[in-house]
Order: structure tokens, then sequence, then C-alpha cells
């Protein structure tokens, strides 16, 4: 499917994968502190899925630094690349899924994070702007693994946005059940994309 990308293409999307990767360490690590501080399962999954969405850009990296150094597309290689993609999100639902559900089973109550709600709202504005970037840059290239990375990107935008309802409610409201509830609903967006990843759906279906 992949042609070799125009290099103006190929320079933007490995900046924004450059980009994709600093934040995401940067993001990753305080969500993860932040949230096991709280106790809050959503904040932590948050985090997870910044450790998950470095690992798919640096997949997009690699590959693309490859093919402007002149290497001939390979469509094993590009299929071998979305699939470690898809696995990411596989795992992120499944972490997700058990997390959720040993927080509703445990009751526990988690913390108020001032910080988390602050990194959150932050990632609600960046993620969104980056995912539609790197979407239409991977259309643009007729590229099935920077639009796989653009829908993990994408699925940070939508965990950002249930994760700061869940922290935001929780210090307004005191509900603890939307903080595992929030994961769920997380858990249903990565299987749906991490299918449409695995084979290889994502360009096609626009």
């Amino acid at each position: 499917m992949t042609t070799l990308p125009a290099a103006p293409l190929a320079r933007r999307a490995l900046g924004l994968g450059a980009f994709t990767i600093a934040y995401n360490v940067a993001e990753g690590v305080v969500a993860v502190i932040a949230g096991l501080a709280a106790g809050a399962i959503a904040l932590v999954g948050f985090g997870f899925d910044s450790a998950i969405e470095v690992v798919s850009a640096t997949v997009v990296v690699v590959r693309l630094a490859a093919e402007v150094r002149g290497a001939e597309p390979d469509e094993r290689r590009e299929k071998v690349a979305l699939r470690v993609v898809a696995v990411t999100f596989f795992l992120l639902a499944a972490y997700l899924v058990v997390g959720g559900v040993r927080d509703l089973v445990v009751a526990e109550r988690p913390d108020t994070s001032v910080l988390g709600i602050a990194l959150t709202a932050v990632s609600i504005v960046v993620m969104p702007v980056l995912a539609a970037l790197k979407r239409r840059v991977g259309l643009a290239m007729g590229s099935a693994l920077v639009v796989a990375d653009a829908a993990e990107t994408r699925l940070c935008a939508v965990l950002s946005v249930t994760t700061f309802l869940s922290l935001l409610l929780y210090l307004l409201l005191g509900w603890t059940w939307l903080d595992p509830v929030a994961g769920f609903v997380i858990a249903a967006f990565a299987v749906m994309e991490g299918r449409e990843a695995w084979e290889g759906e994502l360009v096609e279906d626009d």
C-alpha cells in the first residue's frame, strides 16, 4: 500500500513523530507519578497509554527514517510494523479492563489529583491537533502506518477527555465509579482501533 513518501511529507511525518515521542515521555512520567500518588486508575492508564504511544510513534519514525534514507517500501515490514502498533492498542485495552474491574471490586477511593487535572487539560488541547496533523500527512502519503499512529494519538485525545472528566467530577461530586468506567470506554475504543490497525483498514476506510 505505502509508496516511497515525498521528502517534504516524510520530513513532516518524522517531525510529528519526534514531537509525539518527546511529549508523551514527559506526559507519561507525570501521569503515572500523579496517578499512583492519587490511586487513580484512569490517570495511571493515561500514563500507560502515553508509553504505548511512544512505542507506536517510535515504530513509525524508524520505518520512515529507513525510507527517507532510500530503502524501498516493503509490504511485509509495513504489515509487521502495523501489527506491532495494533498490539499496543490491545495491551492498553487489557490493562484498563483488568484495572477497572479491580477498582470496582475493591471500591478504592482515589485521592484528588489537581496535577492530573491540569495535565489532562493540556493534553485535551495538544492531542487532537497532533492527531489531525498526523492523519492528514498519513493520508497524503497513503501510509497505513502513519494513519494508525494518528489513530493512537486520537485515542490519547479521547482518553484525555475521559480522564479529565473522571478526575474533575470526582473532585466536585465524589463519584468513584466514573474512574474505572472511563477506563472501560477507552478499552472499547482501543480494541476497535487495534483491530483496524491489525487488518490494515485505516486508510481504506477513508
